[in-house]
């Protein structure tokens, strides 16, 4: 699977020549100036919570090229009104399969509500298992035991995980929740874009590499095979 990065919490991972985005928050973004978000593929767009840092560019992809947008219910209730009509609505603790594998949606410990301020739902964050790997991603949330039962669960190939802290994980608890999840590499999400998530990128490395992980701090825009 090849994972691509576009800035925060926005990536992309291809399995199978399946486009499958996460959070798309570029176009406010002053850090992913050089993406062009009218160039980026999506079969599917993966959204965690309603926060704005997460769904800025949703609207604009989705009708763009016709993905079909997986959350929570009341996300898909707010982007229908938005135009965003092909949709597949879950819910914390379901599982539905796809023609690129099997997507669970999973607790995570957070705050959630849409742009406009309206009620988002749960928080969530998404286990995806597929032909090619199976791998998890946090969305933005404390550290908790329940990460814990997905490493029982599943054996992972990759954990894409939020470590900028202040308002999620920050890189001790990110580190701590990947022994928990049983893998040994991570892309870490959700730092640096703002003041108060800026982190000492070598302490957080480090901080993994003491429980014997791999943290990937991936360039704005660059891809990786995992």
């Amino acid at each position: 699977m090849k994972l691509t990065y576009y800035g925060h919490s926005c990536f992309s991972v291809e399995v199978d020549g399946t486009h499958l985005l996460f959070d798309p928050f570029i176009t406010p973004n002053p850090k992913a100036a050089a993406i062009d978000v009218g160039k980026i593929p999506a079969d599917y767009v993966l959204l965690s919570h309603g926060h704005a840092d997460h769904v800025a560019d949703v609207a604009a992809i989705a009708k763009r090229t016709g993905a079909t947008l997986i959350a929570n219910w009341e996300i898909v209730e707010w982007f229908a009104k938005q135009g965003v009509e092909k949709a597949h609505p879950m819910n914390l603790g379901g599982a539905k399969q796809f023609p690129f594998g099997r997507v669970k949606m999973t607790a995570a410990t957070h705050s959630s509500s849409m742009p406009d301020g309206s009620y988002g739902g749960n928080p969530a964050g998404f286990l995806v298992e597929t032909e090619q790997g199976h791998f998890y991603y946090s969305g933005d949330t404390a550290l908790t035991r329940n990460m814990k039962l997905i490493g029982d669960s599943a054996c992972l190939k990759l954990a894409i995980l939020c470590i900028g802290d202040n308002f999620t994980m920050g890189p001790e608890d990110a580190a701590r929740a990947a022994t928990f999840l049983e893998v040994k590499e991570v892309v870490g999400v959700h730092y640096d874009t703002f003041p108060p998530i800026e982190i000492d990128k070598n302490q957080a490395v480090r901080d993994f590499a003491d429980r014997g992980v791999k943290l990937n701090l991936m360039e704005i825009g660059a891809s990786k095979e995992f």
